[in-house]
């Protein structure tokens, strides 16, 4: 490992921090007007596409990309490495949303499932990455690297919508696209220029022999040309997916998938009675984490509508695009992220630390706080009038500090609570969560369309009274859920 550092870390951490940030740019840039592209008049460069089969597809899309970081890291593991997983997974990223840049229509999919596939290669591995510059150091160093790898996360989540946003709206939707692929091409050269500061870090795979990549290759072959060949066959019109009824099934595989997994594992496993007990824990805050999920990535579909059909976005005689507003949940991340933090080790070292399920309980209530918010908002929109920005800018508010009391904690309760041998199908529990949230807003959201505005105040308040009451039922059973953690419990603040 090279000597020189960066900010008294391992030069590789400014590799990594500005390939992840412009990974982040190009991410959050393309899905701060993907709802808005779908659902625009086919007149004005967007695909006509109604709010639910838009929503739906928003969904789907943002599901596949926690679904696929599980194989994604299975391929780094086992066949290409850490170093190759991101770097042609930043090829996969480009490409899509060059892809999605094209006048035609059906290669818009094409370019979706490109990006899913590519941000599941590279975004667990460019992650797994850092933890690799600090061998064996497991301090505060190696957290302080984290938390500054984090903020190039979210630099780039603040300035993607501000960039591609402001292009797509203003512009044209497919200049937006096109925009976040060039961001993604200055992170891959930044990323090749400066890769040899990553020493060998991640160079060769960790797990198999000759005859398993041999597997490997085949499995992950056949898997990506039946994608493709289905991909092809809905652009060639030989058959229409439906995007709901597609959602609406995820959500059903998801559902059945975890709740066998977990069965076998407490039943099948070999686990002993403490062993179960956590395995049951992690259960528990699988559900809440698809209840939290479902509610937040309300911000790139319904809330993304509200801003554009009911926020009076006029400041000074000018129109600010509606996309900009993706940004405020990255700039209040960067922010409150430093204090919530030192908070937590304030009162830990007090003792007052709360637990994991006090924190999840605090983040699904926030949540739901959020989306009272709204429903006040949406009692002017059914009388006719604009709101001000304050009130998507006040939800965000809440859904960012319940984001940071229940998201940073989340992995590392489950390697807290995994027993040793299951940790990794563990981990891919908690973004299978991820997923099946994403599958369920997408679902929701649809419902708050142009043509259900006198239903929208009641569902904002259905909304409401499930996360909030998610958390108020949580906290109910924090005594319980603590014993079932046993000696596992302890104040996570992981980054």
């Amino acid at each position: 490992m090279t000597e020189k550092t960066w900010a008294g870390h391992p030069r590789g951490l400014s590799t990594l921090f500005f390939t992840e940030m412009w990974e982040r740019f190009s991410y959050y840039g393309m899905r701060a007007i993907l709802v808005l592209a779908m659902v625009a008049g086919i007149e004005t460069g967007g695909m006509g596409l109604d709010d639910q089969t838009a929503t739906a597809v928003y969904g789907i899309y943002t599901a596949g990309v926690y679904l696929l970081a599980v194989p994604g890291g299975w391929i780094a593991d086992r066949l290409l490495g850490l170093q190759r997983a991101v770097w042609y997974g930043g090829i996969l990223i480009a490409a899509g949303h060059f892809t999605m840049a094209l006048p035609f229509g059906p290669t818009f999919y094409l370019g979706l499932l490109l990006i899913v596939l590519g941000t599941g290669l590279l975004k667990p591995n460019v992650s797994a990455l850092v933890g690799h510059l600090y061998p064996g150091d497991m301090g505060a160093r190696r957290d302080a690297g984290f938390s500054i790898y984090y903020m190039g996360i979210n630099i780039g989540g603040f300035a993607g919508p501000l960039v591609c946003g402001l292009l797509g709206e203003r512009v044209g939707w497919h200049w937006g696209f096109g925009a976040a692929g060039v961001f993604m091409v200055l992170g891959l050269i930044q990323y090749r220029m400066t890769s040899h500061y990553l020493g060998g870090a991640g160079v060769e795979p960790q797990l198999g022999d000759a005859a398993g990549r041999r597997r490997g290759w085949i499995a992950v072959g056949s898997a990506t040309v039946a994608l493709l060949a289905v991909a092809f066959a809905a652009m060639a019109g030989l058959f229409v997916i439906d995007a709901v009824a597609m959602a609406s099934a995820g959500v059903y595989v998801i559902v059945g998938a975890a709740a066998a997994f977990f069965a076998w594992v407490i039943g099948f496993g070999g686990l002993d009675a403490d062993e179960r007990k956590r395995v049951g824990v992690i259960a528990v805050f699988f559900v809440c984490a698809a209840v939290f999920w479902s509610g937040f990535e309300q911000a790139g579909s319904s809330f993304n509508l509200f801003a554009e059909r009911y926020t009076d976005r006029v400041m000074f005689g000018w129109e600010m695009p509606a996309s900009w507003l993706q940004s405020v949940n990255s700039l209040f991340i960067i922010l409150l992220a430093p204090g919530f933090a030192a908070l937590w080790v304030h009162l830990g070292r007090r003792n007052l630390d709360p637990s994991i399920p006090a924190k999840f309980s605090l983040g699904l209530i926030q949540m739901g706080l959020g989306f009272l918010v709204l429903y006040f908002a949406a009692q002017f929109v059914v009388q006719g009038e604009q709101v001000l920005p304050t009130w998507l800018i006040l939800t965000y508010l809440l859904h960012t500090t319940g984001e940071l009391c229940l998201s940073p904690v989340g992995l590392s309760a489950v390697t807290k609570l995994a027993p040793p041998r299951y940790v990794g199908q563990m981990m891919g529990t908690w973004f299978m969560g991820a997923a099946l949230g994403n599958l369920i807003g997408g679902l929701i959201a649809g419902y708050f369309g142009d043509d259900s505005v006198a239903e929208m105040p009641s569902r904002f308040m259905t909304v409401f009274l499930t996360t909030a009451g998610f958390g108020v039922l949580l906290a109910l059973f924090i005594g319980p859920i603590k014993k079932l953690e046993g000696r596992a419990d302890g104040s996570a603040t992981s980054h």
